[in-house]
């Protein structure tokens, strides 16, 4: 089975919401059924079928995140002999040499990717440019728009 790398708050992160639905969501749904089992005839019983449709998504959700955290490969940049590259999971402060606007971004795996919160995954174009460099390298980005070139300024293994 492949390995996903995964740091370690996203990890942490996929255990939270996993403990969350098995022990709050699961239950919660299993008495709406039983609940609504008791009024009687299931066909035309809608508080029933909204509790199974909740019942197949809480389901499909917990599997998801079982297979997510059975492959992960969990890694803390804090011990990775980066020898002061980047690499996965560090965080980094950019600057767009075009615009010169600074960006700070951390290397993340794809399932916890979210650009909003300046968490961009391994496999995003520019985490690939990135990887593998170091502090005062000029890397060029191909983006849809054309080539966006970043100088690294800082690198963080937090």
């Amino acid at each position: 089975m492949k390995k996903t790398p995964m740091t370690i708050t996203g990890a942490e992160k996929l255990k939270i919401e996993l403990h969350r639905l098995k022990t709050m969501e699961r239950p919660r749904i299993i008495q709406a059924i039983a609940d609504a089992r008791a009024h009687g005839d299931l066909s035309e019983n809608a508080e029933y079928h909204a509790a199974k449709e909740q019942q197949g998504f809480v389901e499909g959700r917990i599997a998801e995140l079982d297979l997510k955290l059975a492959t992960a490969q969990v890694i803390d940049p804090k011990t990775v002999n980066a020898d002061g590259r980047v690499v996965f999971g560090a965080t980094l402060s950019l600057k767009d040499e075009k615009s010169g606007q600074e960006v700070t971004y951390q290397i993340v795996g794809d399932f916890e990717a979210n650009i909003a919160q300046g968490m961009i995954s391994i496999s995003s174009p520019i985490a690939r440019a990135l990887i593998g460099k170091e502090l005062g390298d000029v890397v060029e980005v191909p983006v849809p728009g054309g080539v966006h070139t970043y100088e690294i300024l800082d690198i963080r293994y937090v």
